[in-house]
């Protein structure tokens, strides 16, 4: 089979990286972070939640940059709340937000709800002026239960975009092969993967120091620094430190030493277009 570096014009050992800024629209801090990352960083890619208070702001402030739908059913943080766009009471918890756990909402969401949800989230960015490049799903919901990831996989289908699935034992911990259904129906993934969850310089070092050859993404989740941000995220402090390592002068030349190349996901979302 095609490896999507091979679909994309490279050789299949070739090392491809895509640093993403994630989150865009769910926090003002992560909002501007994010858009300093691609602009004045060397993010490639980032994401946005569309049921987030600034997802509008987002919108405003695009231009056409390199920008996925993060489908959302969760709001994980404890005072800071977002909930479904469309009329959906199976995906509101007692506090009138998305359930703040994968296992709430599994226990207890509608599939037909979720449906409508997650469409409702992509259309609304398309409508909203996003040159949407490809999907991902928050804390993962969407790809560790069968029934779930059948909604992300109809809707990317459908839509004709990729779709940024975890790599590693995922799938063994997920008990199903959602990246091999993802492939028969033709929808393109990056090969591997990986979420910063705090000391961001060293994870990004000993990634690129273990870098294999295909489609690397790295997800960072960046954000300006800003007391909105330490007042309602208990990780806020590693999501400054995300923001700094994407905007270090010095990363392309840690890049490049590592013999990969920065691509983002419009190139992986036209090349899946085009073999369609």
């Amino acid at each position: 089979m095609e490896t999507t570096a091979e679909a994309l014009g490279y050789s299949a050992d070739a090392k491809l990286l895509i640093l993403s800024a994630d989150l865009l629209g769910s926090t003002h801090a992560a909002t501007a972070g994010g858009f300093t990352a691609l602009r004045e960083g060397l993010a490639t890619t980032a994401t946005v939640m569309m049921p987030g208070p600034w997802s509008r702001y987002a919108a405003d402030r695009d231009e056409g940059a390199d920008i996925g739908v993060h489908l959302t059913l969760n709001s994980q943080l404890d005072c800071y709340r977002w909930g479904p766009l469309t009329a959906a009471p199976s995906l509101l918890d007692g506090d009138g937000g998305f359930p703040r756990t994968a296992d709430d909402l599994w226990d207890h969401a509608d599939l037909d709800e979720v449906r409508r949800e997650c469409r409702a989230q992509l259309e609304r960015a398309r409508l909203w002026g996003f040159d949407v490049t490809h999907l991902s799903t928050h804390l993962g919901t969407l790809q560790q239960r069968p029934e779930f990831f059948d909604v992300l996989l109809d809707i990317a289908y459908d839509a004709e975009l990729p779709v940024r699935l975890e790599s590693g034992d995922a799938e063994e911990l997920a008990g199903f092969p959602f990246r091999r259904l993802a492939r028969e129906e033709g929808v393109f993934l990056p090969d591997h993967f990986t979420l910063v969850r705090g000391g961001a310089r060293d994870h990004l070092d000993a990634t690129l120091a273990a870098l294999e050859p295909g489609v690397t993404v790295v997800a960072f989740e960046p954000a300006i620094a800003a007391e909105e941000l330490r007042a309602i995220d208990p990780d806020a402090s590693t999501r400054m430190d995300d923001l700094d390592v994407l905007t270090d002068r010095g990363l392309g030349d840690r890049v490049a030493a590592a013999g990969a190349t920065l691509i983002g996901f419009r190139e992986i979302r036209d090349a899946q277009r085009a073999r369609r």
